[in-house]
């Protein structure tokens, strides 16, 4: 299968790349610097700067990840519109270059984020759940979509990946957050009551790869471990993993300093990946503790 991903060099693309390498599919990732990609993605797997780069090539399917990080900088004016445009922009040029294609690919796989559901607070939400949220993030991620879902009137399957917290050994959310908690400066957020959706990176790969080779998958999935748990509750299961203490909070007023942002980091989702159970995926790590076990594990044998 020749695959075309955008959002390559990421965490999620390396991944897949890696994986899809190994499966003996043939890859092609969009990159603004195509020399980085052989390096990061692994040996093989070609980079180019432009989708035009691949001509009347034969393609089977396409893999949207491209976006900014939305968490690592205050959503002022300017990175609002950067992390619109990274995704929406991206995505747009996307459409307009398949729509121009003879060929066209069988499915489309398109990032979102279980952020489509804004801040639920405590209701359980699933992909039944079609309302977006009134805030930043719900707003971005509606609009990835709908961009994302034109591809159907080309003929192409489309499927839009509603991603929760990945947690990995070497990049992301989590390594973020290992240097405080190891010196026993773990800290829940606010009251810590919030919802988070989280999913082991093996899942996240894992999920996407069924959603790809099963022809009756197509709309939103939520890609998250079965149960989301509250942030107090990771913060005390990181803690454990570290035998280290996690006693500490910061206070929500020092967290709104932070602007819009700070919706993202005290809201959540009590999102379920209920579509992608009912289609027969078998998570490998549905409870966070083993989750946090193994990936603590395989970071301390490096």
């Amino acid at each position: 299968m020749h695959i075309l991903l955008t959002g390559g060099t990421g965490l999620i693309g390396r991944a897949l790349c890696r994986q899809w390498a190994a499966a003996g599919h043939q890859l092609t990732v969009l990159s603004r610097d195509p020399s980085r990609v052989a390096r990061e993605c692994g040996p093989g797997v070609r980079g180019i700067a432009q989708l035009e780069a691949l001509g009347d090539e034969h393609l089977d399917a396409v893999v949207n990840l491209a976006g900014a990080p939305i968490a690592d900088k205050p959503w002022t004016r300017s990175r609002k519109a950067e992390l619109w445009q990274s995704r929406i922009g991206t995505t747009e040029r996307l459409m307009e270059w398949l729509r121009g294609r003879s060929q066209k690919p069988a499915v489309l796989l398109s990032g979102s984020a279980t952020g489509f559901y804004g801040d639920s607070g405590e209701k359980p939400v699933s992909e039944a759940d079609s309302l977006a949220g009134a805030d930043f993030a719900g707003e971005l991620c509606l609009a990835w979509e709908q961009i994302a879902n034109e591809a159907e009137q080309l003929g192409i399957r489309v499927v839009n990946l509603r991603t929760g917290l990945v947690l990995a050994a070497d990049d992301g959310f989590l390594l973020r957050l290992l240097p405080p908690f190891r010196f026993g400066l773990g800290a829940r957020l606010g009251n810590g009551r919030q919802w988070m959706p989280w999913i082991h990176l093996q899942d996240q790969i894992g999920a996407i790869d069924f959603l790809l080779n099963r022809s009756d998958a197509q709309g939103p999935y939520n890609l998250c471990a079965p149960e989301p748990v509250r942030n107090r509750d990771f913060t005390e299961a990181l803690g454990r993993a570290l035998r280290r203490p996690a006693r500490l909070l910061i206070p929500a007023f020092a967290l709104r300093l932070m602007g819009e942002l700070s919706i993202l980091l005290l809201g959540g989702q009590r999102a379920r990946p209920e579509r992608l159970l009912a289609a027969g995926y078998v998570f490998r790590y549905p409870e966070l503790d083993a989750a946090l076990a193994d990936l603590l594990a395989a970071k301390d044998s490096r």
